[in-house]
């Protein structure tokens, strides 16, 4: 599959570079040049067990990035939310989530072709069939649903076994609005282990399984 990652971080980065390991074709989108840069040159911008080896086997091959979103959502089929949401107040911040679904909303405004978007980033339950549902379909002038597929498909990585995390999964949340996006999500992973489970389910079900995760994994931290 053709994939666009908006957010070269740690999430986003290890999210393309494992994709692109699996055979599909990746660019990830940031806003800073240093990374795009650093990226296409195959050298790792973050610390993490294998990834420089990733990024020399498939960079300028199957894994490439820009700073220009509207180009990577035009060239691709599935898009991914990756960015940042800081904690502030006791709350996380959606102002970037909310950024990148606007301009990804605007750039689907100019597509003729089915697209998916699947929100990637931690984010409380209703997120995305809310702020995000609502900045994509503002933007593009299109419904969920009809002119673009839309989920949720959380993360589960630990730094320093990031890209072993993503690799060999111990399952899979597919989290979409409607059978064609669970189906799109069914196909970017079908290089996976076939024993791994696929928990197919709604955006708001995938983002409260990635919450309790995290509530779990902080009580057994703090019972240790």
């Amino acid at each position: 599959m053709k994939v666009s990652i908006v957010g070269a971080g740690y999430v986003g980065l290890v999210t393309g570079a494992c994709l692109a390991e699996c055979g599909h074709d990746v660019i990830c989108v940031d806003v800073d040049p240093r990374k795009v840069e650093m990226i296409n040159s195959a050298r790792a911008p973050i610390h993490e067990s294998g990834l420089p080896e990733l990024l020399q086997h498939n960079s300028g091959r199957r894994l490439r990035a820009s700073a220009d979103l509207a180009a990577a959502v035009a060239a691709t089929e599935l898009t991914f939310i990756a960015v940042g949401t800081p904690a502030s107040g006791g709350k996380i911040d959606l102002k970037y989530v909310e950024a990148a679904a606007s301009e990804i909303g605007a750039a689907l405004r100019h597509k003729t072709n089915y697209h998916t978007v699947i929100v990637k980033s931690t984010v409380i339950p209703g997120t995305t069939v809310g702020v995000v549902r609502t900045a994509l379909e503002s933007a593009s002038g299109k419904i969920a649903g009809q002119g673009f597929g839309l989920g949720m498909n959380p993360e589960f990585l630990t730094e320093g076994t990031a890209v072993a995390d993503f690799s060999h999964p111990d399952r899979l949340v597919l989290g979409g609005i409607d059978a064609r996006t669970h189906d799109v999500l069914r196909e970017l992973y079908a290089s996976f282990d076939a024993a791994v489970p696929r928990v197919v389910t709604n955006p708001t079900t995938a983002e409260m399984i990635k919450y309790a995760s995290n509530a779990v994994l902080a009580a057994m931290i703090s019972s240790a």
